[in-house]
């Protein structure tokens, strides 16, 4: 059977014009200029090369070379022979190396982020960190294996369907083995065998199946192919599987297993300070445990393929996917072939997967496209590649806010999401109801969703008087306050997603007193501050019960009387101040009490055995640290 072997350390990483280093994986060159808005950002090609031995192979092996993500191209050569290249920096892709093996090799991967016009993305508000960032593993398969070099994937196509109470799973398995049998088994979540077949090509029946259904229980099954050769079992394969029905209707929303379920979530980015997107299993781990203590039961994967581990936790914990290729913000004609092929990648690796319900094309094309008709071919393209790939699931876009409801491109897709940030980069919130209402009103058939919105914020800056572009926690606090009302009022949207979950970098940005970042995350860059936004959403969305006091870090307060506003799932909410009762009051998610202020206040709000607390005090002038310095919100977005 195969086995991998890791080549994660040791690596030898020269750069242009600077020493050569050792580095392990995952590694990217642009941890630190990626993120600190400089000039000092620097995109190009970096050598990376590794000494490793043979491995001990049979008569009968063979030996892949797999690479999880490099970004953004790859130039790969063993031992002085080109394997390969790829383009693409977000998905895997291997090579067999067998005949290029001697007792020692050396493996040398050219690595280029560099500007160009045919590999997405090029344009775009994130940093595009160079780098083996992702696993690099030797695959060792006996001779005769189950597929793989069709597009990284698995040679494994796992398609369930629901009839009654029972379920219908067709399993398709790719070899090009003359004689060999497969053998298919279905596990439960357990490991019991719960049904099995032969064939490369069968649909079995698992009587009374368990239902994969979101937060609320994301069972899980197991398919293992297992390919005989004369009676030996030579290769084996298996994915988590989830059986599960979905719908979108235009005038009640997302349906999961025939039940309505309203999809509210977030986008997330995978990048962390100082580390940019050469994470591990652990940051992984840490940002699906904060979504699901959040209360999200839908995920946006922005504007790329992300860590296949990431995606088995959204099957795991029962989170809805938006998956998209990184196809954004300008169209290049001459990089209509790599949108393709990122699609495919992204299909094929990832059509396992029960928490993906969509598709994406693009995201704000229109920006600062120039050649309209051919990108209005290339979204054809693109959504009759997908159907084709994949025809269980549904296609969508995020359109860019001005890109109107006329536009062509928002007609290609299944769906259609916007970003829209009304109320924030232009003034009126009030205009988030009048876009869903005329949207709505003019093409009632048609399921809208919000792909993104949002409102940057510094824990830092604060005001008892919060404004539009002030870039103050609590600005952003009247913003998503606003926003959660909205949604609930329209409750024929599809889903929507939140931008963003986490604070990321964003090397064209310059704002908030903080150059190279985009600050609209609930949670900071190094996930270490839950902003108090984080909690307004998790009075709309979780179950667990909890209150916190907001302006915890507005300390200096100049007013005699100062608002304090609490965030609760609770019904009822009573606040003290040193330890008296300033009153308790009866309410729906926001409390707002006046307390009033006289040196050093220790604040305590209480619902049943929820408690928090946090320490305010009267100053008599404002704090200046906590206005924004320089640069507004509106002065100098990426575009």
């Amino acid at each position: 059977m195969r086995k991998s072997i890791k080549l994660m350390t040791g690596w030898r990483f020269s750069k242009p014009d600077q020493q050569e280093i050792t580095v392990d994986l995952p590694h990217t060159w642009n941890n630190v200029d990626g993120q600190d808005g400089g000039d000092d950002y620097w995109r190009g090609t970096c050598v990376y090369q590794k000494t490793f031995p043979k491995p001990k192979l049979d008569a009968d092996q063979r030996t892949y070379l797999e690479f999880h993500g490099v970004n953004a191209s790859a130039r790969v050569k063993l031992n002085g022979k080109e394997v390969g290249t790829h383009d693409g920096g977000y998905s895997t892709f291997r090579w067999d190396v067998t005949d290029l093996l001697k007792e020692e090799n050396q493996l040398t991967v050219d690595v280029d982020n560099s500007v160009n016009d045919r590999v997405y993305p090029q344009k775009a508000d994130f940093t595009f960190y160079g780098g083996i960032y992702r696993d690099v593993q030797l695959v060792i398969v006996n001779e005769d294996h189950f597929d793989m070099d069709y597009f990284g994937g698995s040679g494994l196509k796992v398609t369930p369907t629901v009839e009654g109470k029972d379920g219908r799973v067709r399993v398709e398995t790719f070899h090009q083995v003359k004689g060999a049998q497969v053998q298919v088994d279905l596990l439960d979540a357990a490991g019991k065998t719960v049904a099995f077949g032969a064939g490369t090509d069968i649909t079995i029946a698992v009587a009374n199946v368990r239902l994969w259904d979101g937060v609320d229980n994301p069972y899980l099954y197991t398919c293992q192919a297992t390919l005989v050769v004369e009676g030996r079992e030579v290769d084996q394969v298996s994915t988590r599987f989830g059986v599960r029905t979905f719908s979108v209707d235009p005038e009640k929303g997302f349906f999961l297993n025939g039940r309505s379920y309203p999809l509210h979530g977030v986008s997330r980015h995978q990048d962390w300070k100082g580390i940019g997107n050469a994470i591990t299993k652990e940051h992984h781990d840490t940002d699906m445990e904060l979504i699901r203590e959040l209360g999200a039961n839908t995920i946006r994967l922005a504007h790329y393929q992300h860590d296949q581990y990431f995606y088995d936790l959204c099957d795991q914990y029962g989170m809805i996917v938006w998956a998209e290729i990184p196809y954004i913000s300008e169209h290049m004609p001459n990089g209509r072939e790599n949108t393709l092929s990122q699609a495919r990648e992204l299909v094929v690796q990832n059509y396992n997967h029960p928490s993906i319900v969509v598709w994406g094309v693009s995201n704000e094309i229109t920006i600062s496209t120039k050649d309209k008709a051919d990108m209005l071919d290339n979204h054809r393209a693109l959504n009759d590649l997908y159907h084709e790939l994949d025809p269980t699931r549904l296609t969508t876009l995020a359109c860019y806010a001005m890109c109107g409801p006329f536009n062509k491109s928002a007609h290609i897709t299944d769906v259609v999401s916007w970003n829209l940030y009304l109320g924030w980069y232009v003034p009126g919130l009030f205009l988030n109801d009048m876009w869903m209402n005329f949207f709505h009103l003019r093409y009632p058939r048609r399921p809208l969703g919000y792909s993104e919105y949002g409102c940057e914020a510094m824990p830092s800056l604060h005001s008892s008087k919060p404004r539009r572009g002030d870039h103050t926690e609590e600005y952003q606090c009247v913003y998503n306050e606003y926003m959660l009302n909205c949604f609930a009022k329209h409750p024929y949207l599809w889903a929507t997603h939140l931008w963003n979950m986490f604070d990321f970098a964003a090397d064209a940005r310059d704002q908030g007193g903080e150059p190279g970042m985009n600050h609209k995350g609930l949670i900071t860059f190094d996930r270490k501050t839950k902003k108090d936004s984080f909690y307004i959403y998790k009075a709309w969305w979780s179950k667990e019960p909890f209150v916190h006091i907001c302006g915890r870090r507005y300390v200096d307060r100049p007013e005699t009387v100062a608002t304090v506003k609490v965030y609760s799932n609770q019904s009822r909410v009573a606040l003290y101040a040193n330890g008296k009762l300033v009153e308790e009051k009866s309410g729906d998610k926001v409390f707002e009490f006046q307390v009033p202020l006289e040196g050093d206040v220790e604040l305590e709000a209480v619902s049943g055995r929820c408690e928090d607390l946090c320490a305010i005090r009267r100053v008599d002038a404002p704090n200046p640290a906590y206005k924004l310095q320089g640069k507004s919100s509106n002065s100098a977005n990426w575009v």
